[in-house]
């Protein structure tokens, strides 16, 4: 750690922790309601666990890369960041929003729009603490000693997600222009615009773990850059088969599509490329395998399954089933789940000045984490496929296919138990690792 200010990130990153475990818990009550057992239902209906358990992903995900922000711009930039207590500020804010929020769902305060169910006055809130969040960022760079190309694909990242939040927030009476905006949201978010928080952040790291000239890694971020905007913007389209948009958004959609894997390909060959050639053997090997492990499972999860079913001759049997859930759970866990924990593992043990990487916990958590979600994401394709099958050449009704495909969610169990002990393991690693302290300024400049 070269900058007090950077113990920041670890308060955003204690938070996506203990969201993270929360989000897993209610995966549980939904998985298990899957499998025919709902006991909780009348204390927490499907719809209120789907709710909490995607909308705790978004914001453990955010808490994350705001982390992750705090931590690489004051590098970066070569200074401190310019407010350490409205950073403090901010994260109260998030944190409160996060948890009212998360309550309101259990008392059916919501919009019921997915993955923007929180109530249109928390957005206001939101909104504010995004903004805030952005000031602190943006002026440290503009006073920083250095501006590179990593930290300002970083920044815009975040920008333009904080940007793309706002067509979320306009209310229509029509549900086929809300549902065509409500996309510009989620899609442009998770295919687009995080993908640039990705790019920033694996730079990041391959420059400290790896040795390679900055100068090299920064021309192949440009180049994925490039391809994220190429394919992710037009390929919003695939979600506007079934809302009601002129029929042209069908062949946009379908070859814009099939061209955003190349992004995530992009960001593997990158991340493999630049360990190859690096010549630093960095003793966080943790931290490295974090780091590839998400490129391999991003182009895995967010590009081949993604693939698999968007084009629009398979996408007009598996749409709305649970062949997405395939897709959604790797993507979101190689993509960015796991380059949260990257730069977790990075930044902890030079915060701390314990440098607890490359334990038998560090291991487990890796391989029984990423083992455990092969697990789930393979029993969801199985599952999909034959609800796909059941309901759509058979003719079986939803709950009538969705009984015939309860056991495969026993599979989903045992593999999200499993991915569940790896998490556990990984937490308490973080948690071990105890608080930041400022004699770790002297013994850990990378």
């Amino acid at each position: 750690m070269k900058y007090k200010s950077q113990k920041v990130a670890y308060w955003f990153f204690a938070l996506s922790m203990v969201l993270l475990i929360l989000q897993i818990v209610y995966g549980f009550i939904m998985a298990f309601a899957h499998a025919g057992y709902d006991g909780l239902h009348e204390i927490i209906p499907f719809n209120t666990a789907t709710a909490t358990h995607k909308n705790l992903l978004v914001v453990w995900l955010l808490s994350g890369f705001m982390g992750a922000a705090y931590y690489i711009i004051p590098e970066e930039s070569q200074r401190e960041l310019v407010s350490v207590p409205l950073a403090k500020l901010q994260f109260w804010a998030l944190a409160i929003v996060g948890v009212v929020a998360v309550a309101g769902f259990h008392v059916g305060w919501w919009e019921g729009r997915k993955f923007l169910e929180i109530p249109r006055f928390l957005d206001y809130l939101v909104v504010v603490d995004i903004l805030l969040f952005l000031g602190i960022i943006f002026v440290t760079i503009f006073k920083g000693k250095e501006k590179t190309t990593t930290e300002m694909v970083l920044a815009m990242g975040l920008f333009f997600a904080a940007l793309l939040y706002l067509p979320g927030m306009i209310w229509f009476d029509n549900q086929s222009v809300d549902s065509f905006f409500r996309w510009w949201v989620v899609h442009l978010w998770v295919e687009g615009v995080w993908e640039l928080i990705m790019g920033g952040i694996l730079a990041f790291l391959l420059i400290k773990l790896t040795g390679v000239d900055r100068e090299l890694i920064e021309k192949w971020l440009y180049v994925i850059v490039g391809l994220t905007f190429l394919s992710g913007i037009l390929g919003t389209g695939h979600h506007y088969y079934y809302i009601g948009v002129p029929e042209y958004w069908l062949m946009i959609g379908g070859i814009f599509s099939a061209l955003e894997p190349l992004a995530f390909l992009g960001m593997a060959l990158f991340a493999f490329a630049m360990y190859r050639k690096g010549e630093k053997n960095h003793p966080n090997k943790t931290a490295l395998y974090w780091t590839l492990g998400a490129a391999i499972m991003s182009f895995a999860g967010a590009g081949l399954l993604g693939i698999a079913h968007t084009i629009p001759s398979v996408n007009m049997w598996t749409h709305g089933t649970l062949i997405t859930a395939m897709h959604g759970h790797m993507a979101f866990w190689g993509a960015y789940a796991m380059m949260v924990f990257a730069i977790i593992s990075y930044a902890m043990p030079l915060m701390t000045g314990r440098k607890l990487y490359n334990t038998a916990g560090s291991s487990y958590a890796f391989w029984l984490s990423n083992i455990g979600m092969i697990g789930m994401t393979t029993a969801f394709a199985t599952a999909g496929v034959a609800q796909v099958y059941l309901e759509r050449k058979v003719g079986m009704s939803f709950m009538e296919a969705q009984m015939a495909i309860e056991v495969h969610f026993w599979v989903l169990i045992a593999s999200a138990t499993l991915f569940t002990i790896g998490i556990i393991y990984y937490v308490i690693n973080f948690f071990q690792h105890g608080m930041p302290t400022d004699e770790a300024l002297v013994e850990n400049i990378d």
